[in-house]
């Protein structure tokens, strides 16, 4: 399996590769490599005698982002797994598909169904954890993938995959936590919070997976109504969202007359 370093994937995303070492770098024939990286969910684009990801000349509003949330009965993937899944795909601002599904679980701790309201017997007759990883594998495609703090979503999806003897995730993703800290001023930058402050998603059950994704979407729509007009591609959005300058957060002001 082709792993590319940090600074090959930061070309990619921007000024490309050039083919010849964009050949080198692959540890199959390239038409094999392109179809494997395909089907573990990144497309690339020649241009110029260069290899790019496709989402770096995909404008932000034909590019597809899969909004994805899930719950688990643990936070280690090594021990633990996904008891809900829930993702919506988005295209243009607008609400394209939407996938959710419970996952079988014999081991759901009283702590965890006092958080999610799921419990060991409301999953036993949902799919098994390889059914759900193949569905959502499907449903996810090359989209981008989006969620409220990336790195646990996206690496225990991963693991999954890797569990029941998928290939890794390699999806281009974005956290809207980043995006919110760079467009949105707030002193808090959870997702429950923000829906209450912001008036995301009235109907929201926070800790269900479709719910806390449909929040995230609308979160996710907020924050572009106040991004640059010089972003233009995907890869534009991804790199703003990490390495834009962060808002200041609001200060706290506290009426001390009312108080004395």
């Amino acid at each position: 399996m082709t792993v590319f370093s940090q600074k090959t994937v930061s070309q990619l995303s921007s000024k490309g590769v050039p083919s010849l070492q964009f050949e080198a770098l692959l540890d199959e024939p390239l038409a094999l490599a392109l179809e494997l990286m395909s089907a573990q969910g990144v497309e690339f684009l020649e241009k110029e005698h260069h290899y790019f990801f496709a989402t770096a000349a995909s404008e932000i509003d034909d590019t597809e982002f899969c909004i994805v949330d899930i719950e688990t009965n643990g936070s280690k993937p090594k021990k633990d797994q996904i008891i809900e899944i829930g993702a919506v795909k988005v295209k243009n601002r607008t609400i394209i598909d939407t996938y959710e599904s419970l996952v079988k679980c014999n081991s759901i701790s009283r702590h965890i169904s006092e958080i999610t309201g799921i419990r060991e017997a409301d999953t036993l007759d949902a799919p098994d954890l390889k059914t759900v990883m193949e569905e959502f594998r499907l449903f996810l495609g090359s989209a981008v993938f989006v969620a409220h703090d990336v790195k646990f979503d996206y690496s225990f999806i991963s693991a999954m995959m890797q569990r029941v003897s998928l290939e890794p995730l390699l999806n281009r993703s974005l956290c809207t936590i980043d995006m919110a800290e760079r467009t949105i001023a707030s002193r808090r930058y959870g997702l429950a919070y923000l829906n209450e402050q912001l008036d995301l998603y009235k109907e929201a059950t926070h800790h269900r997976a479709l719910s806390d994704a449909i929040t995230t979407v609308k979160l996710f729509k907020r924050s572009l109504q106040f991004i640059p007009h010089t972003l233009k591609s995907a890869e534009d959005l991804i790199r703003f969202s990490k390495e834009a300058k962060r808002l200041k957060r609001p200060v706290l002001v506290v009426d001390v007359e009312s108080k004395t």
